[in-house]
């Protein structure tokens, strides 16, 4: 399975003003490590805030905006509804990088600032956010 990671929303918007960032239809680009990911809407499902059961079994997962539509869901910034359930969510798109980790070594441009130590999309995407925090 191609690793995916949950961008949400508000750090996209932070990332964008600073810069950071590009943001080119269905691609989010890393500017200094070069690195792009292919994303979609997606939510974050956090908690259950009504009592009832999670009958769609949805807590604590990152599902497409799509997938949630199908099931009837309503979502509005930080909520979402579906049926008699109420959630609490983060709006944003999952990521899935563009290639595997050694083309992207290979294709990298001489001007990022990407660490040669750096050997997975995983450490890539940490040395990123652990800069950016």
């Amino acid at each position: 399975m191609k690793n995916r990671v949950f961008f949400p929303q508000a750090a996209l918007d932070d990332w964008i003003a600073s810069d950071r960032v590009d943001l080119n239809n269905d691609e989010l680009l890393i500017k200094t490590e070069g690195r792009r990911y292919k994303i979609i809407e997606a939510i974050r499902v956090l908690r259950e805030v009504s009592g009832a059961a999670d009958i769609h079994e949805v807590i604590g997962r990152v599902k497409t905006r799509a997938f949630l539509r199908e099931l009837g869901a309503e979502i509005l910034e930080g909520s979402m509804i579906i049926g008699d359930n109420a959630y609490d969510v983060i709006p944003g798109f999952i990521g899935a990088p563009v290639g595997t980790f050694a083309e992207h070594r290979k294709a990298a441009p001489a001007a990022t600032a990407m660490d040669s130590s750096l050997t997975s999309d995983e450490e890539l995407l940490a040395a990123f956010l652990t800069s950016s925090l």
